[in-house]
């Protein structure tokens, strides 16, 4: 088989000349990026040999992404330390710089014997027990970044060496959606940000990932430092926005053009061109049934209840917003005032949102709006067991009623909601139930403009 032997240098160090490779880099939200590197050098058929430096490389997770292309083996080294340097220093002869206080000369020679402990002789053939100075390395004593020795198994000759590699730490990145309302409609922008901890990139292909991908492993965080082609001018212009494809049960959004990032830096770009989109809005009072389990009697006193502001943002299949998939994110919700200003009136958070579902986010709280809620009657019965050997039941029967208050120059409407797993219903109530699914329900509640309304409900539940 034929063998050959290379020394590359992938990642240079600062003040190193750029290596004519490519580079492409795909980051996801928790910190991870795959790294691919397509280098110059050229595999024959059979088991080659590599020497590179590579900032930032996982040998564990090291592979060849070229199906023609094993990976044998891979041993990685870090940079030298002092202490490695010297033991690589065994048997030769280093020059020691000397403090000048000394009386003696600047320099003073000396072979290294060992390391640990470490014995020195000197050219008179003694012995020294400690070092003489500050050691003074050759450079091929010393790694500047880290070094891996690759063996490659090629299965027919190969035009260059393409390698890949998962590096954790390096990179994250969000998406902010801006979102202005405009009378029945909205104008939504969005845009990611990468922020780099590590990563320093010259030039590279960026793409984002957007999904659920579940951790397993966790490693040391890198350091990185790429270097490849940088973009030459009068080159075709790029779009300005992210194309997005689905991969997997991911969607990945590709930078246009190449990108540079560096650690501490961000770097913003739009994922989709700005766009219109209905919109509703909701004034939601949260139930007071627990989930599962025992409803209990609640206070005699009226509490404070908060009034949810929801936002729900229409995605029809069929329009440019609704058929694009939407990462997860903040939505921040601006609106102007009466000088044209844009004022932030809701921040929330979104999860990943499929082409044709609606963007849904409870934006805060109303202000002018408010809820007070009170227990008004309370019964617990028992109940015959259901089975013989099975425990008896338990049938609670609660009164609730909510007043709203309005301090609006306008009507509002406002949705109290109840939701419980299990058996239960609402026997009565002075505004009829809307059965929104199995488990819950709704009551619509029509406030008048600087006035009160009150809703009474009764439930019952059986536990």
């Amino acid at each position: 088989m034929a063998q050959i032997t290379a020394s590359l240098v992938v990642a240079a160090i600062a003040g190193g000349a750029p290596l004519a490779g490519q580079a492409s880099l795909s980051i996801y939200s928790d910190g991870r990026v795959v790294v691919r590197r397509a280098l110059p050098q050229p595999l024959q058929k059979g088991r080659n040999a590599l020497t590179i430096r590579l900032e930032g490389l996982d040998g564990a997770t090291l592979f060849s992404p070229d199906t023609a292309v094993a990976l044998v083996s891979a041993v990685v080294r870090p940079p030298s330390t002092p202490e490695a340097a010297l033991a690589a220093s065994i048997g030769q002869t280093l020059s020691f710089i000397r403090p000048r206080e000394t009386g003696g000369p600047d320099t003073v020679r000396a072979s290294v014997v060992r390391s640990d402990p470490p014995q020195y002789r000197l050219s008179d053939g003694r012995f020294l027990l400690s070092p003489p100075g500050e050691p003074l390395f050759p450079p091929e004593l010393v790694r500047t970044a880290p070094e891996a020795a690759l063996t490659l198994e090629a299965a027919r000759p190969r035009p260059r060496t393409e390698l890949a590699y998962l590096a954790d730490g390096a990179a994250r990145w969000e998406a902010v959606y801006q979102v202005v309302l405009l009378g029945p409609k909205c104008q939504v922008s969005g845009a990611a940000t990468i922020t780099s901890q590590t990563l320093r990139v010259d030039s590279a292909e960026v793409q984002l990932v957007a999904g659920s991908i579940n951790r397993a492993r966790t490693a040391p965080r890198p350091q990185f430092l790429i270097r490849g082609y940088t973009k030459l001018a009068g080159a075709e212009e790029t779009p300005a926005a992210a194309s997005e494809e689905a991969v997997g049960e991911t969607h990945v959004y590709e930078l246009p053009g190449r990108r540079s990032l560096e650690p501490g830096a961000t770097l913003t770009v739009a994922l989709f061109p700005e766009t219109a989109a209905p919109y509703t809005q909701e004034l939601v009072v949260p139930g007071v049934l627990p989930w599962r389990g025992f409803v209990g009697q609640s206070p005699s006193e009226p509490s404070r209840v908060p009034v949810q502001v929801w936002y729900t943002l229409k995605r029809p299949r069929g329009t440019p917003f609704g058929e694009r998939p939407l990462p997860g994110g903040t939505v921040q919700v601006y609106q102007a005032d009466s000088g044209l200003r844009l004022q932030l009136v809701g921040e929330a958070k979104s999860d990943h949102t499929a082409p044709g579902r609606d963007l849904r986010v409870q934006s805060g709280d109303a202000f002018d709006v408010t809820a007070e809620r009170v227990q008004t009657d309370y019964n617990q019965e028992q109940l015959a067991p259901p089975r013989r050997g099975q425990p008896p039941r338990q049938r609670i029967t609660a009164a609730y009623k909510v007043t709203l208050s309005n301090a609006k120059s306008q009507p509002v409407s406002v949705d109290v909601r109840e939701a419980r797993f299990g058996t239960w219903q609402v026997t009565e109530s002075s505004i009829p139930a809307e059965k929104l699914s199995s488990t819950e329900v709704r009551f619509r509640v029509s406030v008048p403009a600087n006035g009160d309304a009150t809703l009474t409900y009764t439930v019952q539940a059986e536990s």
